[in-house]
């Protein structure tokens, strides 16, 4: 289950891996000892005074019942902090597991990467077997220093039943750079996601990937939004959903605040049975009047000259349609595992068994 979300089981190839099993830390394994810090968020507000404040100051508790009950609770979750300087030269690998049935994970994870730092993480979150009805909810604080970047690529693979409640704020500083890629492929209950970037520093970059498949029983709701506070700052959100039954909601949101702010939204989804909702929901905001905003909406369905084009060169109706569905999901989206291409195909492939 973890290779099917992107995290080895070894820590070869990587500066730091974090497994939590329900709401404790079971794993904590740290190759990059001089540049990194990585522990459980409660270890690390006893260790370091200045954690706190960075604790809850991205994110409202008040937000939503999940965040209240997260600060409510104390809930723990990890730290991680690149420092100053240090640019990670292998990924860093999370995963958080639920392991009962009918049983609830609330966790609260804190990232930092300071200033002229850089890091790449790759979180996995699924279930085991027999924890199909669960619940799921994951407050995650990040900070970017000045002239810093974060690559950040969440790959979710649920029970049939799960309901899953991520909530993600992010705080930029000058010439900082984000990216966010989210993909879910397998059956799930529910998603609600929708994380908020803030470009609070002038040169500001961020972009939002989503790659979904909505499978019959599946509601996912996700999205993006960017708000540009800062001079000169930049934003992408693209999505690609695919609905197999499903309903799959695409939500995505800019805000320009400042001058010189330039942004775009693309959301497109495609039906591929009878049954499947997809809503394309693109919002533009702006409070100032040198900003560029732009958005692009799609709803359909795949043209058949597509598909009879493939099969004159000597492809299946199903490997014509597979091939396809592949090239739009991955269109347009950069920075992902190398192994999740695998994960991409065998999803497809169950989907068209209807599976």
């Amino acid at each position: 289950k973890m290779l099917n979300v992107g995290v080895e089981a070894d820590d070869e190839g990587k500066d730091g891996t974090i497994l939590f099993i329900d709401n404790a830390m079971s794993h904590c394994s740290n190759k990059a000892q001089e540049g990194l810090i990585m522990m459980p968020v409660q270890k690390a507000l006893e260790t370091y005074s200045w954690v706190k404040d960075y604790f809850w100051t991205a994110m409202d508790p008040t937000k939503d019942k999940f965040t209240a009950k997260t600060y409510q609770e104390k809930s723990d979750g990890y730290f991680v902090y690149v420092k100053p300087g240090y640019h990670l030269r292998m990924p860093v690998q999370t995963c958080m597991m639920l392991s009962k049935d009918k049983s609830i994970q609330n966790l609260h994870n804190i990232i930092i990467v300071d200033d002229n730092a850089s890091c790449d993480m790759v979180t996995g979150c699924t279930t085991v077997h027999h924890a199909n009805d669960a619940l799921h909810v994951g407050v995650s604080e990040m900070f970017i220093g000045n002239n810093s970047s974060l690559s950040f690529t969440m790959i979710h693979s649920w029970g049939q039943q799960t309901a899953v409640r991520p909530r993600t704020n992010v705080i930029m500083g000058k010439n900082s750079n984000y990216t966010n890629n989210y993909v879910v492929l397998d059956p799930v209950g529910s998603i609600q996601s929708f994380p908020n970037a803030y470009l609070n520093g002038e040169g500001a970059r961020c972009s939002f990937n989503t790659m979904c498949i909505a499978h019959e029983n599946s509601n996912i709701d996700t999205g993006g939004c960017a708000v540009l506070n800062a001079p000169n700052t930049g934003a992408e959100i693209i999505s690609r959903n695919i609905s197999y039954g499903g309903k799959m909601i695409a939500r995505g949101k800019l805000v320009g605040n400042a001058p010189g702010a330039k942004a775009h939204l693309e959301c497109k989804s495609i039906i591929l049975k009878d049954g499947g909702i997809t809503h394309a929901i693109p919002e533009l905001e702006a409070s100032c009047a040198d900003v560029e905003m732009t958005h692009e909406a799609a709803v359909g369905k795949i043209a058949q000259e597509q598909i009879d084009y493939l099969m004159t060169r000597g492809l299946s109706q199903d490997e014509a349609v597979s091939m396809i569905v592949r090239g739009f999901l991955v269109g347009g989206i950069r920075g992902l595992p190398t192994n999740l291409q695998a994960e991409i195909d065998a999803a497809i492939e169950k989907a068209n068994e209807g599976d």
